[in-house]
């Protein structure tokens, strides 16, 4: 039996170019609170992220796809959600994609066998925005949509 090729995913992908952004504080879901009912995330955030669009280029082995991201901020104790906190994380994203002498990046390695990818380009399609309402008291900023456009580095 041969082993499957194994091929970079945008999820894997987003996670590795979020986590050299704002630290380790990635992941498709967000993390549930402990026993005791601690969060791991409170001090610094957390950023959750999912495939909202996107597409592969037909004739170029580069992959675009648009992320929708919400960056998460919680203050234990108090029914007052830390807007600031939350807003600050996105912005800092926001941040990243215009720092043009940092992108594109030195190459991204990848968990678990997957190769290595470089990102090109990384732009947001839309300004974060507050979400209200959220019944855990947690504040939550979305950016609507987060383009990664990355290939494959050969190995």
């Amino acid at each position: 039996m041969t082993t499957p090729v194994l091929h970079a995913t945008p999820e894997l992908v987003t996670t590795a170019w979020l986590i050299s952004v704002v630290g380790d504080r990635v992941a498709t879901t967000l993390p549930k609170p402990g026993a005791d009912g601690t969060l791991s995330w409170a001090d610094g955030g957390f950023v959750t992220h999912v495939v909202a669009g996107g597409a592969s280029n037909i004739y170029v082995p580069m992959r675009t796809p648009v992320m929708g991201l919400s960056c998460w901020a919680a203050n234990p104790g108090s029914q007052k959600p830390p807007w600031n906190q939350a807003a600050t994380l996105a912005e800092s994203i926001v941040a990243a994609c215009l720092d043009h002498d940092n992108i594109p990046r030195r190459a991204l390695a990848l968990p678990g066998g997957y190769p290595s990818v470089q990102v090109k380009s990384a732009y947001t399609v839309g300004d974060p925005r507050r979400i209200t309402d959220d019944a855990s008291s947690y504040a939550c900023y979305d950016i609507p949509g987060l383009v990664i456009a990355w290939t494959e580095v050969p190995s």
